[in-house]
């Protein structure tokens, strides 16, 4: 059994990415945010909370690339046209090739969690499209930003389906 997911107030004291209002264009005939630009909102926030860890956003002009390898999604609270909203990213570890990130997607407007995207991501050569290590800088940050996430007063949601390897 995995612990609760952490309260809308727990997580706002953490970083805010892809800080936006839901865009009526992503709205479906249910009249919410349609499923798919959940995992992307949630994607960019995550590809955002990197940037500082040595990724940037051109990563693969440089020969280097984060590719998605597994996810796990957890839907618990619609966004609605209008409804502002947030990302907020906990790093959990990593191994040589290979990163666990959960990305919390919060409704701002009606402060609740709405949406979790459990993750596993690969770093990949660009040349031979394949995994390799972590070049040294980002691995550092990396295992600093872990360290920093895993003293957060609260415990980890994670799924237990996904895992490093």
């Amino acid at each position: 059994m995995t612990a609760p997911h952490p309260t809308y107030q727990q997580l706002e004291a953490l970083p805010a990415y892809v800080q936006q209002p839901v865009p009526i264009a992503f709205e479906d005939a249910n009249g919410h945010l349609n499923v798919r630009h959940y995992t992307g909102i949630a994607s960019e926030g995550l590809d955002e909370s990197l940037v500082p860890l040595g990724v940037p956003q051109n990563w693969p002009a440089t020969g280097h690339a984060c590719f998605s390898a597994e996810h796990h999604l957890t839907y618990l609270a619609e966004l609605r046209t209008g409804d502002k909203m947030s990302a907020r990213v906990r790093l959990l570890g990593r191994s040589e090739r290979a990163a666990h990130a959960l990305v919390y997607l919060l409704d701002d407007s009606h402060q609740r969690l709405s949406f979790v995207m459990e993750e596993i991501f690969l770093h990949i050569d660009m040349e031979t499209r394949q995994t390799a290590p972590w070049p040294d800088d980002v691995a550092t940050a990396f295992d600093r930003r872990i360290a920093e996430d895993a003293v957060l007063p609260w415990e980890t949601d994670a799924s237990g389906c996904l895992g490093l390897r």
